[in-house]
Formats: structure tokens, C-alpha cells, sequence
């Protein structure tokens, strides 16, 4: 998907994602944060965890997977270094790295750890 279509695309896949961690007892923290390395889709909180989630949809889980590669993670991860140098914590927050993954149907599949698992 490219253009508007990949954009509003990407857009209901985050609030899907958003919900389903809401309905988990997560509050929302940020949106679709921008720091100077890059973009972080969604940043929840759980208690005092931080947890970063990067959305991925396609038409099933797999090619959802497929999508995120190193190179994103690390941008991932340094843009989450970025939003930590304002919380209580600094960098001794305790933080998490969620793939959520988004298919065809609009069903949600939540890897958490996923950088540790990929």
C-alpha cells in the first residue's frame, strides 16, 4: 500500500492496536511520537513499564512479521531513548518493544518482546 491508501490504512491498523491495549488496562502515552531518529506508532503504559509498539498490517500475521526489519528496530530503539530522556526514569525506565500485527480481517496478534525475538 502506498500513498493515502497506506496512510489511512496504517492509521485504523493503530487504532485497533491502540484498543486492544486499552482494553488490556493500557493507557495511551503517545501517538505516532516523532523524535529525531524516527517515529514510534504507539507508546502505552503499564504501571511503570513503558511499552513501544510498532503496527504492522497486511493481509495475515506472516507477511505482517515480515515487514519490520533491523534496521527500523534500531531506529525504533533510539527514538526511544529520545522520549525516555523525559520520563522519571531516564533510561532506567523499565521498557518493552511490542510488534503488533494487524491482518485482512482487522484481527490483532501482539508479540511482546518482539526485538528480543527477532
Amino acid at each position: 500500500m502506498t500513498g493515502s491508501v497506506g496512510y489511512h490504512a496504517g492509521r485504523v491498523a493503530e487504532d485497533i492496536v491502540a484498543g486492544d491495549y486499552i482494553c488490556r488496562n493500557y493507557n495511551l502515552a503517545a501517538r505516532r511520537w516523532r523524535g529525531q531518529a524516527g517515529e514510534i506508532d504507539l507508546i502505552m503504559r503499564d504501571g511503570d513499564e513503558v511499552v513501544f509498539v510498532e503496527v504492522k498490517k497486511a493481509k495475515c500475521f506472516a507477511k505482517a512479521g515480515e515487514k519490520l526489519g533491523r534496521g527500523q528496530m534500531d531506529r525504533i530503539c533510539a527514538a526511544a531513548q529520545e522520549f525516555l530522556a523525559g520520563e522519571p526514569g531516564g533510561q532506567l525506565t523499565h521498557v518493552r518493544f511490542d510488534l503488533a500485527m494487524v491482518d485482512g480481517q482487522g484481527a490483532v496478534k501482539v508479540i511482546e518482546n518482539a526485538f528480543m525475538e527477532l
